[in-house]
């Protein structure tokens, strides 16, 4: 018997929202209201005469809604999937939220060269993961400074030597005296899924996820 339960869809808030709704709707996906304006965390929805619903959180906690099986889909950044690791399926890049990740510093330090190896430095980002690996990569130990936004900033006050954050167009860099080092990854949102999920839901799951490849095709 197929399970009855609506699919839940793990949606983040904010800048990604507004290029996931297209695509969405596009693939037959529709929220009962709108999940920019609502002040609920939980919104109905529709996809082709099927019950889903839409949980809006916060971009870093789609993974772990989605790992924990709280949401059976949800759309993640690929900088969120690399720095957290979640065990969840990636069945398709959405090709939005593109941006890169980048160490980044004061221009007069980027242009005096990469810090030496055996050098320690410190390091202002909320990838502590992703930016340690780096720079062990490098051999240079970075001491990591835990932010949660305007990472611009601490190389101005002197908290930090570089930083490791997304650069989509590079203006708040520039405006902030700052250039990039070197990029470590292109990031683009990804559609994820819940193991368990896709292998007991998947009659429900597979036609939402060729809906979504359908309508980031037709975009492209």
């Amino acid at each position: 018997m197929a399970d009855s339960t609506p699919l839940t869809i793990a949606l983040s808030k904010g800048r990604i929202l507004e290029q996931t709704l297209p695509l969405l709707s596009a693939a037959g996906l529709t929220p009962a209201e709108d999940v920019q304006k609502t002040r609920k965390l939980m919104v109905g929805g529709d996809f082709h005469g099927r019950p889903v619903r839409f949980l809006i959180i916060r971009a870093a906690d789609v993974c772990t809604y989605v790992e924990q099986g709280a949401a059976d889909l949800g759309v993640a950044g690929r900088d969120s999937l690399l720095e957290y690791r979640p065990h969840v399926y990636e069945p398709l890049d959405l090709k939005i939220g593109r941006c890169r990740l980048c160490v980044c510093g004061p221009k007069d330090l980027v242009d005096a060269g990469a810090p030496a190896r055996g050098s320690r430095i410190r390091v202002a980002t909320k990838y502590d993961h992703l930016a340690t690996e780096y720079f062990l990569s490098q051999g240079v130990q970075a001491e990591i400074i835990h932010l949660y936004g305007s990472m611009e900033l601490a190389p101005l006050v002197g908290m930090a030597e570089r930083i490791v954050d997304l650069v989509e167009t590079g203006g708040t860099l520039r405006a902030n005296g700052l250039i990039e080092e070197t990029t470590l990854c292109d990031i683009s949102s990804r559609l994820i899924a819940n193991p368990a999920s896709f292998a007991t839901r998947r009659e429900q799951i597979q036609p939402i996820i060729e809906g979504l490849r359908q309508a980031v095709e037709e975009k492209d």
